[in-house]
């Protein structure tokens, strides 16, 4: 996982550092389609109720894996940090959807 090589923020600033240097908008996605025994499984819970565990551990693959790669993107480019990170989807084609992260690469310093 790169995410353990970077400091990762939804808000503009972390306690204890500042920036040093602003490196722009990095970000990575990935896209995903529903697998057909997920389906038949989503379609059995449609008429039970109950959580969709299978599309529920899709999307949080989906999500890491565009973490991941902002996280290559920002670490390629000298970034020690992202911040304002954000998350936006979209369908693709029918039964297949994007996960984007995105965010700011930084360099952030201790505070002293």
């Amino acid at each position: 996982m790169k995410t353990d090589k970077i400091l990762l923020s939804n808000i503009e600033y972390l306690a204890g550092y500042t920036i040093s240097k602003h490196l722009g908008l990095v970000q990575g996605s990935t896209v995903r389609a529903k697998h057909i025994g997920r389906d038949l499984m989503a379609g059995l819970k449609n008429i039970v109720g109950g959580e969709l565990a299978g599309y529920t551990e899709l999307l949080n693959e989906s999500r890491q894996e565009a973490i991941d790669r902002m996280a290559t993107q920002a670490l390629a480019i000298g970034a020690n940090a992202i911040i304002n990170v954000r998350f936006s989807t979209a369908n693709i084609a029918a039964g297949a959807a994007e996960i984007l992260a995105y965010g700011t690469a930084v360099v952030l310093e201790r505070k002293e």
